[in-house]
């Protein structure tokens, strides 16, 4: 069966346009569930990023075909040779600039984006392989990719949520009301092992803040302390970090 693919393995004008439009989906397909999310990355950006990946190999193999055919005798006559892989490894290396641009880290100490930097960066490879035309490894790794993505996630929030340990911020109105906060963590039988408090005397931050690493007694909803510490009148707000 997969010998009839052997066709769209060579190097033509239909192989060419297949693979274009595999990235088209593909990349458009993984870079959905960033755009449903709002996060920096969407379809347009993972569309973008697996294409030009594919190009990259096609751009390879086109050079490499040409050097072995028409441009034989000018290659032969100069010394010029080509490594189809290298314009690949270089794909790799330089997406890193579009993953550094989407990690920023809040005010809150929480470092986002880390999902989106990785996604472009499994759609820069999975570009590569279908501009190789290895389509098997291209549908596999699309449908490893997605799952990933869209599957795991329900079971990561279940296991986060249940985990014991808890990481919180929290705005009080005043430094004096986060000794009430603190109290009340520690009546829940819960134990602080980490803290990191500022002032707010910032103009971006107006309330002092903390935040708080914490570690239940035993497995409890974190939605449920979170409720509990927003119900305190000395809490201005609280969030699950």
């Amino acid at each position: 069966m997969l010998s009839q693919l052997d066709y769209l393995r060579d190097f033509n004008t239909a192989s060419v346009f297949l693979r274009l439009i595999l990235a088209l989906v593909m990349g458009g397909l993984i870079g959905l569930d960033r755009g449903l999310r709002h996060r920096p990355a969407g379809p347009r950006t993972y569309t973008l990023v697996c294409i030009g990946a594919s190009l990259t190999m096609v751009l390879s193999q086109y050079e490499y075909v040409m050097l072995t055919t028409d441009w034989a005798p000018m290659a032969e006559a100069v010394g010029l040779k080509t490594d189809v892989s290298r314009f690949g490894a270089q794909v790799i290396n330089g997406i890193g600039f579009l993953g550094a641009g989407t990690v920023i880290a809040t005010n809150q100490q929480k470092v986002k984006g880390l999902t989106t930097a990785s996604g472009l960066w499994a759609s820069a490879c999975l570009g590569l392989v279908i501009g190789a035309g290895f389509y098997e490894a291209a549908f596999f790794a699309f449908l490893i990719i997605l799952a990933t993505m869209w599957l795991l996630r329900p079971v990561e929030e279940y296991f986060i949520e249940r985990s014991r340990n808890l990481n919180i911020y929290v705005e009080v109105r005043s430094m004096g009301d986060l000794g009430e906060v603190l109290r009340t963590v520690k009546e829940q039988g819960i134990s602080i092992f980490d803290m990191d408090i500022h002032h707010g005397k910032e103009q971006i931050i107006q309330k002092p803040n903390a935040v708080l690493y914490l570690r239940m007694p035993h497995r409890r909803a974190h939605h449920e302390v979170v409720a509990l510490l927003s119900d305190l009148e000395e809490v201005y707000a609280v969030k699950e970090l």
